[in-house]
């Protein structure tokens, strides 16, 4: 007999996503992925001078600020006519490429590895390590202390088949504290070319603010090197230990079967060459990227604005009563496809279109350890194998860059602002394919269009009542226990969702709706 299960929020994740599931014979056999709040950071833009979308666009997200900086950048350097300098584009990346590897450790240690590592066993540990003895005496003192809200946020939890191995749970605790450490590095590297972090003040278009010296230079190359060793050596390997433990998840969560990257970091000021190339692959063909295939459905969206809309002439008209709509995420849709965006598509355009030698001999090296086809990647383990990869080619790369900077070269091109244009800027954020499109009339805004990644991946069915790529990727899922869906958190946890890129709140007429005191 079928029945319904309401995840509702899905923790770990970076906003409030709602995912409703029927299972029968304790597999799924329908899904819906509701995103529960409107994304209204469109209407704010209208009318304002066009260099303000740089600065408030990075308000969408505290994760990925530095992503919307970088796409609203391209975009206003189309609609300016204007190319950055060489010291420009370098910084762009470097801040760029410090966001990317503090978002992917984030996704594994802090929010996705909770679901398979045993978290309790630190109440076992007798080690010598300092940090670790100071996390057991507050874990149990949280248990002793009898709060249904103990050892928050590692419990309560959704119980389940979590590692056995007692050794491998206390590594993971100690990697899980290093990562801290190693995040707050990478956000630092950030700060020395973007200023402050979240919502770095140097990026602009045209280029940076930021100056270029010797001691910034070194600064940000002595962190990498850190962050690098930190991947190397603590990152890949939990990953694969985490794939060796539970090789079952080479097989669920294979979802749509199609992938779309816009590709990432300039190599040249043009974006002509990217570090990771542009690509699709649909109906298992590697195709060329084309941008007016993009447009977004709204059949079961709550607007009230015409379907199949190119973003570049999109709408955002919130319609709450509309009928049969189910969450306040679009559709996008690429040449009418249903498609799956971030680190596994990027990864996968690469290796096979052999556009990144490096990467593709990582995914190539790695698929081999595993005696795993190709079709593998299409899962939850490929998912976290293919963002962890992805760390290392971008480390590597920043490290590169960073070394290219000519201290007292010019890092901006000035601009004028001209009367009437469009652009569009097309980026990947950790999560995925990133594009923002605007209109200039009068030299002021007149629409502006943000299309992220988690509304690609949490997508609700389409005007051909298709299912979004999460929802397919949940369909066939087992479930071992209705009261503790804890395969469906792998799922939904191995595309790093991030809603508050998706949603927003904000009324129509922009009164404030709270203040909140934050203790």
């Amino acid at each position: 007999m079928s029945r319904t299960i309401s995840i509702d929020p899905v923790t770990r994740i970076e906003g409030h996503l709602k995912i409703e599931l029927e299972v029968d014979n304790g597999k799924v056999v329908d899904a819906r992925c509701q995103g529960e709040m409107f994304r209204g950071i469109e209407k704010l833009l209208y009318g304002r001078n066009p260099v303000d979308a740089n600065q408030i666009t990075q308000r969408i997200c505290g994760v990925c600020p530095a992503s919307h900086a970088q796409a609203s950048s391209l975009t206003l350097d189309r609609a300016l006519g204007v190319e950055p300098p060489e010291n420009g584009r370098l910084i762009r990346n470097l801040i760029l490429g410090a966001n990317y590897l503090q978002s992917h450790i984030l996704h594994f240690y802090h929010l996705a590895a909770l679901d398979f590592v045993d978290i309790t066993t630190i109440l076992s540990y007798t080690g010598a390590d300092a940090g670790l003895q100071k996390v057991r005496q507050w874990a149990q003192a949280e248990v002793d202390s009898g709060k249904p809200t103990a050892v928050a946020p590692f419990l309560p939890r959704y119980e389940g088949d979590y590692i056995k191995d007692t050794e491998l749970n206390i590594a993971a605790v100690a990697h899980y504290l290093k990562a801290l450490e190693i995040r707050r590095k990478a956000h630092e590297m950030l700060c020395i070319f973007g200023g402050r972090m979240p919502h770095a003040v140097t990026i602009l278009p045209g280029g940076t603010a930021e100056n270029v010296t010797v001691d910034k230079i070194l600064a940000y190359a002595s962190r990498l090197e850190e962050i690098q060793d930190f991947i190397d050596n603590v990152y890949i390997p939990d990953v694969v230990a985490v794939a060796k433990a539970y090789p079952a998840y080479f097989e669920i969560g294979k979802g749509c079967g199609n992938l779309l990257a816009y590709g990432v970091f300039e190599e040249e000021a043009s974006g002509g060459k990217k570090l990771l190339a542009p690509g699709a692959y649909i109906d298992g063909k590697v195709v060329p990227f084309e941008v007016s295939k993009v447009s977004e459905h709204v059949r079961y969206s709550k607007y009230s604005s015409a379907s199949k809309l190119h973003p570049s002439r999109g709408e955002t008209e919130p319609d709450l009563a509309k009928t049969d709509a189910y969450s306040w995420l679009k559709a996008p849709r690429y040449d009418n496809k249903v498609v799956e965006v971030g680190p596994l598509a990027r990864m996968a355009v690469a290796h096979l279109t052999a556009t990144n030698e490096k990467a593709s001999r990582l995914v190539t090296d790695t698929l081999a350890a595993f005696n795993a086809p190709v079709s593998a990647l299409f899962s939850v383990l490929g998912r976290h194998a293919a963002r962890a990869l992805e760390a290392k080619v971008v480390a590597e790369r920043c490290a590169e860059w960073v070394m290219q900077l000519k201290p007292g070269e010019p890092t901006h091109t000035k601009y004028q602002i001209p009367k009437e244009s469009e652009g569009f800027g097309l980026t990947e954020a950790p999560r995925g394919a990133l594009g923002h499109w605007i209109t200039i009339k009068n030299k002021r805004i007149n629409n502006y269009q943000c299309v992220v990644p988690t509304t690609w991946n949490a997508s609700p069915r389409d005007d051909k009542n298709r299912l979004g790529p999460m929802e397919q990727a949940l369909v066939g899922t087992p479930i071992a226990d209705a009261a503790n869906p804890i395969e469906a958190g792998r799922v939904v946890r191995s595309f790093d969702p991030c809603i508050a890129c998706a949603v927003h709140v904000v009324t129509p007429d922009r009164e404030l709706v709270s203040k909140f005191r934050v203790l």
